[in-house]
Protein backbone atom coordinates (compact mmCIF):
# COMPACT_ATOMS: atom_id res chain seq x y z
CA UNK A 1 0.00 0.00 0.00
CA UNK A 2 1.20 3.18 -0.87
CA UNK A 3 -0.12 6.26 1.57
CA UNK A 4 0.40 9.90 -0.14
CA UNK A 5 -0.20 12.76 2.59
CA UNK A 6 -0.43 16.31 1.52
CA UNK A 7 -0.52 19.53 3.51
CA UNK A 8 -0.31 23.00 3.28
CA UNK A 9 1.74 24.03 6.19
CA UNK A 10 1.08 27.77 6.43
CA UNK A 11 4.97 28.03 7.62
CA UNK A 12 7.26 24.97 8.52
CA UNK A 13 8.86 26.27 11.91
CA UNK A 14 5.07 27.44 12.98
CA UNK A 15 3.71 23.91 11.96
CA UNK A 16 6.93 22.27 13.97
CA UNK A 17 5.98 24.10 16.92
CA UNK A 18 2.75 22.21 16.80
CA UNK A 19 3.77 19.03 16.76
CA UNK A 20 3.52 18.29 12.63
CA UNK A 21 6.75 16.01 13.14
CA UNK A 22 5.58 13.60 15.61
CA UNK A 23 2.52 13.46 14.16
CA UNK A 24 3.77 12.58 10.64
CA UNK A 25 5.86 10.29 12.22
CA UNK A 26 2.88 8.19 13.28
CA UNK A 27 1.33 8.37 10.01
CA UNK A 28 3.66 5.45 8.13
CA UNK A 29 3.14 7.59 4.88
CA UNK A 30 5.73 6.80 2.01
CA UNK A 31 5.35 10.37 0.79
CA UNK A 32 4.52 13.61 2.00
CA UNK A 33 4.03 16.67 -0.17
CA UNK A 34 4.17 19.88 1.49
CA UNK A 35 3.01 23.62 0.66
CA UNK A 36 3.57 27.09 1.78
CA UNK A 37 7.01 26.29 3.53
CA UNK A 38 7.27 30.43 4.36
CA UNK A 39 11.28 29.82 4.72
CA UNK A 40 14.51 29.78 3.35
CA UNK A 41 16.96 27.01 3.32
CA UNK A 42 19.22 28.67 5.82
CA UNK A 43 16.03 29.13 8.24
CA UNK A 44 15.75 24.96 8.44
CA UNK A 45 17.10 22.91 11.25
CA UNK A 46 19.14 19.87 11.13
CA UNK A 47 15.84 18.05 11.80
CA UNK A 48 13.75 20.10 9.20
CA UNK A 49 16.52 18.82 6.48
CA UNK A 50 16.79 15.42 7.77
CA UNK A 51 13.62 14.23 9.54
CA UNK A 52 13.97 10.21 11.42
CA UNK A 53 13.19 8.11 8.55
CA UNK A 54 12.69 10.20 5.68
CA UNK A 55 14.24 11.31 3.11
CA UNK A 56 13.61 15.61 3.03
CA UNK A 57 13.67 17.93 -0.03
CA UNK A 58 12.72 21.30 -0.71
CA UNK A 59 12.31 24.30 -3.24
CA UNK A 60 12.03 27.65 -1.32
CA UNK A 61 10.98 31.16 -2.52
CA UNK A 62 13.66 33.67 -3.30
CA UNK A 63 11.51 35.75 -1.05
CA UNK A 64 11.61 35.96 2.60
CA UNK A 65 8.34 34.03 4.52
CA UNK A 66 6.93 33.12 1.25
CA UNK A 67 5.44 30.19 -0.93
CA UNK A 68 8.25 27.22 -1.13
CA UNK A 69 7.22 23.53 -1.56
CA UNK A 70 8.80 20.41 0.33
CA UNK A 71 8.49 16.77 -0.09
CA UNK A 72 9.55 13.58 2.49
CA UNK A 73 9.97 10.34 1.15
CA UNK A 74 10.78 7.38 3.02
CA UNK A 75 12.37 5.55 0.15
CA UNK A 76 14.96 7.98 -1.72
CA UNK A 77 13.66 9.29 -5.05
CA UNK A 78 15.43 8.53 -8.93
CA UNK A 79 15.23 11.95 -9.64
CA UNK A 80 13.86 14.95 -8.21
CA UNK A 81 13.09 18.08 -9.92
CA UNK A 82 12.65 21.60 -8.74
CA UNK A 83 12.18 23.86 -11.77
CA UNK A 84 8.85 23.98 -13.99
CA UNK A 85 11.18 26.44 -16.57
CA UNK A 86 9.24 29.24 -16.10
CA UNK A 87 11.87 32.03 -14.55
CA UNK A 88 8.76 34.10 -12.52
CA UNK A 89 7.31 31.42 -10.28
CA UNK A 90 10.26 29.19 -10.46
CA UNK A 91 11.63 32.43 -8.26
CA UNK A 92 8.34 31.63 -5.93
CA UNK A 93 8.99 27.87 -5.08
CA UNK A 94 6.24 26.20 -6.53
CA UNK A 95 6.77 23.15 -7.54
CA UNK A 96 8.80 19.96 -6.50
CA UNK A 97 8.79 16.71 -8.31
CA UNK A 98 9.89 13.23 -6.99
CA UNK A 99 10.42 10.32 -9.66
CA UNK A 100 10.00 7.19 -8.42
CA UNK A 101 10.22 4.43 -11.56
CA UNK A 102 7.37 5.02 -13.55
CA UNK A 103 5.57 7.21 -10.81
CA UNK A 104 5.95 10.77 -10.48
CA UNK A 105 4.91 12.63 -7.40
CA UNK A 106 4.29 16.34 -7.15
CA UNK A 107 4.03 18.75 -5.05
CA UNK A 108 2.21 22.04 -5.97
CA UNK A 109 1.45 25.40 -4.66
CA UNK A 110 -0.67 27.30 -7.00
CA UNK A 111 -1.18 30.92 -5.81
CA UNK A 112 -3.77 32.88 -4.17
CA UNK A 113 -5.37 35.60 -5.66
CA UNK A 114 -7.29 37.00 -2.74
CA UNK A 115 -4.85 39.20 -1.39
CA UNK A 116 -4.84 41.92 -4.55
CA UNK A 117 -5.76 42.01 -8.18
CA UNK A 118 -2.60 41.84 -9.31
CA UNK A 119 -1.52 38.41 -7.19
CA UNK A 120 -5.69 37.08 -9.07
CA UNK A 121 -3.69 38.10 -12.45
CA UNK A 122 -0.39 36.30 -11.56
CA UNK A 123 -2.68 32.58 -10.46
CA UNK A 124 -4.34 32.77 -13.97
CA UNK A 125 -0.53 33.19 -15.61
CA UNK A 126 0.45 30.42 -13.72
CA UNK A 127 -2.70 28.34 -14.69
CA UNK A 128 -1.70 29.26 -18.00
CA UNK A 129 1.60 28.70 -17.88
CA UNK A 130 0.95 25.08 -15.59
CA UNK A 131 -2.10 23.69 -17.54
CA UNK A 132 0.41 22.29 -20.65
CA UNK A 133 3.48 21.10 -18.39
CA UNK A 134 0.03 19.05 -16.84
CA UNK A 135 -1.17 17.96 -20.46
CA UNK A 136 2.18 16.47 -20.94
CA UNK A 137 2.80 14.00 -17.91
CA UNK A 138 -0.90 13.06 -18.38
CA UNK A 139 0.49 12.24 -21.95
CA UNK A 140 4.25 11.27 -20.77
CA UNK A 141 3.11 7.56 -20.30
CA UNK A 142 3.88 7.95 -16.52
CA UNK A 143 1.61 7.25 -13.40
CA UNK A 144 1.35 10.64 -11.69
CA UNK A 145 0.11 12.15 -8.52
CA UNK A 146 0.09 16.20 -8.50
CA UNK A 147 -0.64 16.79 -4.59
CA UNK A 148 -1.04 20.59 -4.82
CA UNK A 149 -3.24 23.41 -2.77
CA UNK A 150 -5.12 24.55 -5.57
CA UNK A 151 -6.27 27.69 -4.22
CA UNK A 152 -9.78 26.58 -6.37
CA UNK A 153 -13.03 24.82 -5.00
CA UNK A 154 -14.18 23.26 -7.87
CA UNK A 155 -18.21 22.72 -7.47
CA UNK A 156 -20.64 24.05 -5.03
CA UNK A 157 -20.00 21.37 -2.52
CA UNK A 158 -16.57 22.29 -2.02
CA UNK A 159 -17.06 25.10 -0.33
CA UNK A 160 -19.45 25.70 2.81
CA UNK A 161 -20.63 29.43 1.47
CA UNK A 162 -20.85 29.07 -2.10
CA UNK A 163 -23.37 31.53 -2.76
CA UNK A 164 -21.83 34.54 -1.03
CA UNK A 165 -17.91 33.56 -2.75
CA UNK A 166 -19.29 33.51 -6.57
CA UNK A 167 -17.24 36.81 -7.38
CA UNK A 168 -14.44 35.41 -4.90
CA UNK A 169 -10.75 34.17 -5.87
CA UNK A 170 -11.04 30.74 -5.26
CA UNK A 171 -14.32 30.23 -6.69
CA UNK A 172 -14.93 32.07 -9.81
CA UNK A 173 -16.40 30.80 -12.40
CA UNK A 174 -13.71 30.96 -14.30
CA UNK A 175 -11.30 29.18 -11.90
CA UNK A 176 -13.77 26.50 -11.51
CA UNK A 177 -13.64 25.88 -15.37
CA UNK A 178 -10.33 25.52 -15.44
CA UNK A 179 -10.25 22.81 -13.03
CA UNK A 180 -13.02 20.87 -14.84
CA UNK A 181 -10.87 21.16 -18.20
CA UNK A 182 -8.49 19.47 -15.97
CA UNK A 183 -10.48 16.74 -15.62
CA UNK A 184 -12.58 16.63 -18.56
CA UNK A 185 -9.96 17.44 -21.72
CA UNK A 186 -6.57 16.78 -19.75
CA UNK A 187 -7.65 13.59 -18.31
CA UNK A 188 -6.78 14.00 -14.40
CA UNK A 189 -8.88 12.27 -12.08
CA UNK A 190 -9.53 14.10 -8.46
CA UNK A 191 -8.80 10.89 -6.59
CA UNK A 192 -11.03 11.95 -3.58
CA UNK A 193 -13.83 12.75 -5.32
CA UNK A 194 -14.01 9.50 -6.96
CA UNK A 195 -13.99 8.27 -3.73
CA UNK A 196 -16.51 10.30 -2.36
CA UNK A 197 -18.49 12.20 -4.69
CA UNK A 198 -21.41 13.39 -2.45
CA UNK A 199 -19.27 14.38 0.73
CA UNK A 200 -19.66 17.90 1.53
CA UNK A 201 -18.70 19.25 5.22
CA UNK A 202 -16.48 16.42 5.65
CA UNK A 203 -13.96 17.29 2.90
CA UNK A 204 -12.87 20.73 4.02
CA UNK A 205 -9.38 21.15 3.82
CA UNK A 206 -8.74 24.98 4.79
CA UNK A 207 -10.72 27.58 6.93
CA UNK A 208 -9.97 31.05 6.78
CA UNK A 209 -9.12 32.30 10.57
CA UNK A 210 -11.61 34.95 11.07
CA UNK A 211 -14.37 34.78 12.76
CA UNK A 212 -15.29 31.20 13.79
CA UNK A 213 -14.73 29.46 10.57
CA UNK A 214 -12.84 26.17 12.18
CA UNK A 215 -15.19 25.97 15.01
CA UNK A 216 -18.78 26.32 12.89
CA UNK A 217 -16.66 24.25 10.27
CA UNK A 218 -17.28 27.04 7.35
CA UNK A 219 -14.32 25.90 5.32
CA UNK A 220 -13.46 24.93 1.45
CA UNK A 221 -11.59 21.67 -0.40
CA UNK A 222 -8.50 23.85 -1.65
CA UNK A 223 -6.18 20.49 -1.50
CA UNK A 224 -6.48 17.92 -4.12
CA UNK A 225 -4.48 14.98 -5.01
CA UNK A 226 -4.90 14.67 -9.08
CA UNK A 227 -3.77 11.45 -10.58
CA UNK A 228 -3.57 9.48 -14.14
CA UNK A 229 -6.39 7.76 -14.40
CA UNK A 230 -4.27 4.27 -14.04
CA UNK A 231 -2.75 5.14 -10.03
CA UNK A 232 -6.61 6.62 -9.57
CA UNK A 233 -7.78 3.24 -9.44
CA UNK A 234 -5.78 2.07 -7.25
CA UNK A 235 -6.93 4.86 -4.49
CA UNK A 236 -8.73 2.43 -1.66
CA UNK A 237 -8.82 5.64 1.02
CA UNK A 238 -9.21 9.00 1.32
CA UNK A 239 -9.47 11.37 4.44
CA UNK A 240 -9.39 14.65 6.10
CA UNK A 241 -7.02 15.13 9.38
CA UNK A 242 -8.87 17.26 11.40
CA UNK A 243 -8.13 15.88 15.08
CA UNK A 244 -5.16 18.51 15.13
CA UNK A 245 -4.26 21.50 13.96
CA UNK A 246 -1.36 22.39 12.18
CA UNK A 247 -2.12 24.93 9.72
CA UNK A 248 -5.07 26.48 8.77
CA UNK A 249 -5.37 23.67 6.23
CA UNK A 250 -5.87 20.00 7.20
CA UNK A 251 -3.82 17.35 6.09
CA UNK A 252 -5.39 14.87 2.67
CA UNK A 253 -4.07 11.38 3.37
CA UNK A 254 -4.99 9.04 0.46
CA UNK A 255 -3.53 5.07 0.14
CA UNK A 256 -3.09 3.53 -2.80
CA UNK A 257 -2.79 -0.08 -3.86
CA UNK A 258 0.47 -0.07 -5.31
CA UNK A 259 3.91 -0.64 -4.19
CA UNK A 260 6.49 2.31 -4.54
CA UNK A 261 9.74 1.19 -6.64
CA UNK A 262 12.61 2.67 -7.57
CA UNK A 263 15.70 2.01 -10.21
CA UNK A 264 13.11 1.95 -12.96
CA UNK A 265 11.32 -0.63 -12.36
CA UNK A 266 7.66 -0.84 -13.62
Amino acid sequence: MLRIITLNLNGIRSAWRKGVLPWAAAQNADVFCLQELRAQTSDLGAEMKAPAGLNAFYHCAEQKGYSGVGLWCRQRPDQVYDRLGDEEFDREGRYLRADFANLSIVSLYQPSGSSSEQRQKAKFRFMDMIYPRLADLRASGREVIVCADWNIAHREIDLRNWRGNRNNSGFLPEERAWVSRLLSEAGWCDVYRDLHPEATDQAYTWWSNRGQAWAKNVGWRLDYQLATPGIARAAKHAAVYKAQRFSDHAPLTIDYEYRLQTGGAD
